[in-house]
């Protein structure tokens, strides 16, 4: 699904990653952990060329997005990134909900504007998604009128509603007071069940040991060690992973 080969982001002077490598299959959930500031959502940034990498390749299913010819970096044209980004879509930390359109209305927002289709076979669809969410008897509510977890279920159902190959969420849980931290992950758990794949980056480490295919630990801007949860959490390899699952535990 998404091939990332030697990946580079710097901001400035201030390289951020620093060639990172990164495989995903088809229905699988990979979940990426590691110490803030270690380039975890600037990767998931990256890949969504919500941010520019610097250098790299990336491959999504059969499109190629940016990669390295010489010393040449070339990035794909403008309409294939936009397509690539609709069936990718992010769930972000902050929700990113539009504050004066309604719980509805933000749905349908990208499949009737992005993917150009009619808004009258959009709606019942985004209806599904958000009783999916337990959010069915919100639709007309506007943002500020929910919760902040009531919020992120939105948001889950507005990349829903992207008809998504792969569904980015960028510590989809942080932003959010502990009781409601439940209901999100609950969420995330069942479209683990329909075989979506997925990308998670979080701190829940309990969430991401039960849940994950395959785990990535991402520090200094590289992924210094992947494996299955039980090798991660465990029989770590790598140093700087076993401090950091040692101070998790504490």
């Amino acid at each position: 699904m998404i091939a990332v080969r030697q990946l580079h982001k710097s901001f400035g002077n201030t390289q951020v990653l620093r060639g990172v490598d990164l495989t995903v299959h088809r229905g699988e959930i990979t979940f990426i952990i590691g110490p803030s500031g270690g380039g975890k959502s600037t990767l998931l940034r990256c890949i969504n060329f919500l941010d520019r990498p610097t250098s790299g390749e990336i491959t999504f299913g059969e499109e190629r997005l940016c990669s390295e010819d010489g010393n040449v970096f070339r990035v794909a044209p403008d309409a294939v990134l936009r397509r690539a980004r609709s069936r990718m879509p992010m769930v972000f930390q902050h929700f990113n909900l539009l504050k004066h359109r309604t719980v509805l209305q933000n749905v349908i927002e990208g499949p009737v504007h992005v993917l150009r289709r009619r808004k009258a076979e959009v709606i019942p669809e985004a209806q599904e998604f958000l009783r999916r969410v337990g959010l069915l008897e919100r639709q007309d509510f506007y943002p500020d009128q929910l919760s902040g977890g009531q919020k992120q279920r939105v948001a889950i159902a507005r990349a829903l509603a992207m008809q998504p190959a792969l569904i980015l969420f960028d510590e989809p849980t942080s932003a959010l007071d502990p009781e409601l931290v439940s209901g999100v992950l609950e969420t995330i758990r069942a479209l683990a069940t329909e075989g979506r794949t997925m990308i998670i980056v979080t701190h829940e480490m309990s969430f991401a040991r039960r849940l994950a295919h395959r785990v990535h630990f991402c520090a200094e801007g590289q992924i210094l060690e992947s494996g299955p949860p039980e090798a991660i959490f465990e029989t770590p390899q790598n140093p700087r992973l076993a401090s950091f699952i040692q101070s998790i535990a504490h």
